[in-house]
């Protein structure tokens, strides 16, 4: 049987750490849940870690056949498909991976992507966002800023 897996994404920083968070379903059930903290990176760094996390995570799945990815930051998802050179081209790259034997496993394999604001309050992205927001994290060396 195969099945969808449902990837919601969020991130954002505060106290100069990057929090990103996923969590991904598969028939209605969590499957995982990822929070990652870093210092010193963006938070489109830090949500393109997020939708890579996923992607792995449920290509490597082999009752998986559709993959959707639901991010509020689209233009970074997009930034997978971008052959120029920036920022996030190593993560970009890792994906793309993926993606390749997960798209060339099955002919049928599908890969997704939703773009869903916080205040749509879907369910699945309404939950990452209330736990990202809830979670205060604090730098735990201290630090200067100039």
């Amino acid at each position: 049987m195969h099945t969808i897996a449902i990837i919601a994404t969020d991130a954002s920083i505060k106290n100069n750490i990057a929090t990103s968070i996923l969590h991904m379903h598969t028939s209605n059930q969590s499957l995982i849940k990822m929070l990652h903290h870093a210092a010193f990176v963006t938070s489109a760094e830090a949500e393109l870690f997020a939708i890579r996390c996923g992607i792995n995570q449920a290509s490597t799945k082999e009752n998986i056949s559709k993959i959707i990815v639901v991010t509020n930051s689209i233009y970074v998802a997009k930034k997978i498909f971008d052959p120029l050179s920036h920022l996030l081209q190593i993560h970009a790259v890792a994906i793309l991976k993926e993606l390749y034997h997960f798209l060339s496993r099955n002919p049928n394999n599908l890969i997704k992507f939703w773009e869903s604001s916080s205040h749509l309050n879907w369910h699945p992205h309404k939950a990452v966002d209330h736990e990202l927001k809830s979670f205060n994290s604090m730098p735990i060396f201290s630090y200067k800023t100039f």
